[in-house]
């Protein structure tokens, strides 16, 4: 058992997680999910599995290196998974595995409770800006 003050390895099997700690491992993890891309991208793949090119559509205004990355590093986390179609020339497309499709629905309720409060949300930022 590690002290509460030492680093636990990453593969520590008691390892338990805590956001508020500095050093915890799940705060780049819910970093990720949280970022600007990376919530969109889950919510996204919520809705479907998505080749590349059709998910950069889909989550507007992404470059090409940031959906990259955002991928590269959702997938890391296992929340995606990639998949390489044997074709000519050869597709990829991404899909949520099961933890991901976790996130991605309690990321979807968020962001529909959002959007459905934006009038209260624009009232409250104009009272803001007039002070």
């Amino acid at each position: 058992m590690t002290a509460p003050d030492q680093p636990r390895s990453a593969d520590d099997a008691a390892f338990e997680a805590d956001v508020f700690a500095r050093a915890c491992a799940s705060r780049p993890v819910l970093q990720t999910i949280t970022g600007r891309w990376g919530g969109l991208t889950l919510a996204a793949l919520g809705e479907s599995p998505y080749r590349f090119s059709a998910l950069r559509r889909r989550v507007d205004g992404v470059s090409e290196r940031m959906l990259s990355q955002t991928l590269q590093e959702l997938e890391r986390d296992g929340f995606v998974h990639r998949e390489v179609q044997e074709t000519i020339p050869p597709k990829v497309e991404y899909s949520l595995t099961p933890l991901g499709q976790r996130v991605a629905a309690r990321l979807t309720d968020l962001i529909e409770l959002v959007e459905s409060e934006m009038p209260a949300v624009r009232v409250a930022q104009n009272a803001y800006d007039r002070r």
